[in-house]
């Protein structure tokens, strides 16, 4: 190689795009079952309700951490059988990425890294309070952060829509 190819190679690499995860970790959880041992008694017909949500904060220049709180509910005939809470965080260097594409890495493909860590965790969680195997099924994140992304801004171009018709028109 080169001399001139040799001192160009470190500058390139200091320019190419880096979105790399450093570290996963459980940051929260909890598992609440207040009606035990009541509702072992009961027939098993189960309600989920399934909320989950991210939080993205930055840590220093190029790392972020990125944090999916998973929230079941289970009811069991009107009574509460058990409330699991997971936050499931990553840690993720992100260097030399434009700001939209590292939005969908942080808000699309970051929780999708972390979703089956998180799934695991609220499984055996679950088992671990003897209540049938919980198996939570795949959520694709980048297809709902995409989703949110035309929504916002669909209210975004309606908001202004409303600006404008609201202007006085100069005579």
């Amino acid at each position: 190689m080169s001399e001139n190819a040799k001192e160009q190679q470190p500058q390139m690499d200091s320019n190419r795009p880096i979105f790399d995860l450093h570290r996963v970790y459980a940051k929260n959880s909890s598992l609440e079952t207040p009606h035990s041992p009541d509702i072992f008694r009961a027939k098993w017909e189960p309600e989920l309700k399934v909320n989950f949500d991210t939080k993205t904060s930055k840590i220093a220049d190029d790392m972020y951490e990125v944090a999916l709180r998973i929230t079941i509910t289970c009811k069991n005939d009107e009574q509460t059988a058990f409330i699991c809470e997971v936050t499931q965080a990553g840690l993720f260097q992100m260097r030399n990425i434009p700001n939209e594409a590292g939005e969908f890495l942080l808000g699309g493909t970051a929780p999708n890294i972390l979703f089956p860590y998180a799934r695991e965790f609220i499984s055996n969680l679950v088992a671990r309070a003897t209540f049938p195997q919980l198996n939570l099924a795949p959520i694709n994140f980048e297809a709902l952060f995409r989703a949110r992304k035309a929504q916002q801004e669909a209210q975004a171009a309606a908001a202004n829509k409303d600006e404008k018709a609201e202007e006085p028109k100069a005579e």
